[in-house]
């Protein structure tokens, strides 16, 4: 949790406590952590400062880029995490309480997007259209929604036939009613749940569309373009890309360890009213 608050105050309040701008070049190419650096202003004024990660292959402050890094990346995968988890509930949920056709093409169609393997999909057509954060933005949702379906239709499918779903039925609520009020104040947990581990997932998949050179665009940092574009300073020990990669990693084991906490501290994955 004390990870998932850190990462979230830096995403934040990236403008204010990063020492050096996104894009400023302050100092040779990979220097060393610790090492002295110098910013120069639009007016010509010069600041000197300590790249306290050292710099990228651009001559750009290393931790800077990281901050502002994280900005993009947790600001992107929580949009698409968002947008995929509302998609799928309202889809899923949809075909729970309507049931009969629109069940089954529901299902269907979802079965056909998950057949497809997910990160070619997103190459292909991230490929054919325009590269900007908006079509980023909505392949990913399009893409994880189709997890978020199949657990809410599993989960739904079991408070749809208790007996005060039936009730409301008799006394002629409507299905976006029964959705809203009835089933989803039954299924909180399991929902939540896998709300954290869909953002977890989203920050990874957008590292790796980064990484491929389809994610976010240079010059915008993010963290999966930092590894791309420092990786060949491992060949000579330069530890500028392990930073983004442990950045990554650390928010993937945060994100996961609190949703592991909230399922113990609930006494049933189908949540309840209380």
């Amino acid at each position: 949790m004390l990870g998932c608050i850190l990462f979230g105050f830096v995403a934040v309040y990236a403008d204010a406590i990063a020492p050096f701008g996104e894009r400023e070049i302050v100092g040779d190419v990979w220097q060393g952590p610790g090492t002295d650096c110098l910013s120069t202003a639009d007016d010509g004024t010069e600041r000197a400062g300590t790249c306290h990660l050292g710099t990228d292959n651009l001559g750009r402050d290393m931790l800077s880029r990281l901050i502002f890094g994280a900005q993009t990346t947790i600001a992107v995968a929580l949009i698409a995490s968002l947008l995929s988890f509302s998609a799928g509930m309202l889809l899923s949920f949809t075909a729970a309480v309507v049931g009969g056709w629109t069940d089954q093409i529901l299902s269907r169609i979802n079965d056909m997007l998950l057949a497809i393997p997910t990160l070619i999909f997103a190459l292909v057509v991230l490929a054919a259209l325009p590269q900007n954060i908006v079509i980023l933005v909505l392949v990913m949702a399009v893409i994880d929604q189709t997890r978020v379906y199949r657990l809410g239709r599993a989960v739904a499918v079991d408070v749809v036939v208790q007996d005060y779903v039936e009730a409301a039925r008799l006394r002629g609520e409507g299905w976006l009613w029964i959705i809203f009020r009835e089933v989803l104040p039954n299924v909180w947990t399991p929902l939540i749940a896998e709300f954290g581990l869909r953002f977890a997932f989203a920050v990874l998949f957008l590292s790796t569309l980064s990484f491929l050179g389809l994610g976010i665009q240079p010059p915008e940092a993010d963290w999966g373009g930092m590894v791309k574009d420092n990786k060949d300073g491992i060949i000579f020990l330069v530890p500028a890309a392990l930073y983004p990669g442990a950045a990554i990693a650390l928010l993937a084991v945060s994100v996961n360890m609190v949703v592991d906490w909230m399922l113990n501290r609930t006494a049933s994955l189908k949540g309840g009213r209380g």
